[in-house]
This record gives C-alpha cells, sequence and structure tokens, in this order.
C-alpha cells in the first residue's frame, strides 16, 4: 500500500488547484490505525479524528511529495511522539521476520525493546487525495485521507528507510515509485544504521 513521499521543496501543479478555505474534508484511513502508543511507530496521544481536524486547520501549508495527490502536512508538534531510538551498546534490539500488512512482502525488521518515545519536535502528515488511492485502499468517502504520521525528535530532516525506499524504487507491493540517487540511498542507509524503531 501507499507511502512513498519523498516532499518537495516546491508546491506542483496538483497543489496550484487549491484555494484557501476549500481544500476538502480530511479523513482517517485505516492504514495509520496501527500508530498507536505501543507500536513502533509515531503516535498521537489522543484520538485520530483530532489529528485529521488538526490536517484539515494546516491543510493549505502542505507541500506536494513525490507524486501528484500526496501532500505533506507540517503541523505543531504538540502531543505527538516519535518512534525512532537512537542506538547505544545498551539498547535492546530485537529482529521479527513479517509484512507491513497483508499483500507485501515480508522483511527483517529490528526495533528497540523497551525503549521510550521521544516528543516530537517536528511532525508531518501524510495525506493521499482520494484519487491517489485505488478502490481497496479507500476507507472512507473524504477527499484527503491521513494515512500516516511522521514525527522525528530533532529538527533534522529524517529520510526514509532504505527498505522503504527500495520498495518505491523498485516498484514492490506496498511501494510508490519513486526515484532516488545513489547518494540519497547512502545517506538513508548511514542515517538508520545508528537508529531503529521503538517496539
Amino acid at each position: 500500500m501507499i507511502l512513498g513521499h519523498k516532499p518537495r521543496s516546491e508546491k506542483g501543479t496538483f497543489m496550484s488547484n487549491l484555494k484557501p478555505g476549500h481544500e476538502g474534508q480530511v479523513g482517517v484511513n485505516e492504514f495509520v490505525e496501527r500508530q498507536t502508543r505501543h507500536s513502533r511507530f509515531s503516535h498521537f496521544e489522543g484520538k485520530l479524528g483530532v489529528v485529521a481536524a488538526i490536517a484539515q486547520e494546516h491543510l493549505s501549508k502542505g507541500i506536494q511529495g513525490n507524486r501528484e495527490g500526496i501532500l505533506i502536512v507540517p503541523v505543531p508538534a504538540d502531543g505527538f511522539f516519535s518512534g525512532v531510538v537512537e542506538v547505544t551498546s545498551t539498547t535492546n534490539l530485537r529482529a521479527t521476520f513479517e509484512a507491513r500488512c497483508e499483500g507485501e512482502q515480508p522483511f527483517v525488521q529490528v526495533v528497540a525493546t523497551g525503549a521510550d518515545k521521544l516528543p516530537a519536535a517536528v511532525v508531518e502528515l501524510v495525506l493521499y487525495h482520494h484519487t491517489a488511492l485505488t478502490p481497496d485502499e479507500r476507507t472512507t468517502e473524504d477527499e484527503w485521507e491521513l494515512v500516516s504520521i511522521n514525527a522525528r525528535p530533532t529538527a533534522e530532516r529524517e529520510p526514509l528507510t532504505p527498505m522503504a525506499m527500495a520498495r518505491n524504487f523498485l516498484g514492490l507491493p506496498g511501494g510508490t515509485k519513486a526515484e532516488y540517487t545513489a547518494e540519497e540511498f547512502a545517506k538513508a542507509i548511514e542515517y538508520w544504521s545508528q537508529r531503529v524503531m521503538a517496539g
């Protein structure tokens, strides 16, 4: 499913058609429901309906992702937590071999057990326009669907994981076709060699 969202610094032609105050309603896609306090992912300490409302409020600030129909919306970090943990020699790590969801290929995932999630410093909400989702992927009737909460504990921009980039680059199930440079892959590998998700 979904999720290949390398933001661009400028707004694309898709965004130019949006008018302030007339951006469309934001709903909650079932995919984001996995992002809970007890998951390894970033999460919000509250209901996802509140997150959708926050996205709605800040929708006009969104920038287009790596293709039309994907919107990256920066929002205030209050109440959000990052699932990213910096690994040290004392971090307890656990590896699993599983798919993110049905229909995708399983892969090795490493998480930090017993690690506390850190309060987010930067939060970006990933929205998909209903035209960018297949009928099976749509779970609401709204124009936009919230599919991911991306939160990080520092202002440093966080690359996608190498596996997520490979999934997108190769067009594997669950990926969104995207192109990356060798430098982007290398930087992602270096970044994630020192970090894992809480789990």
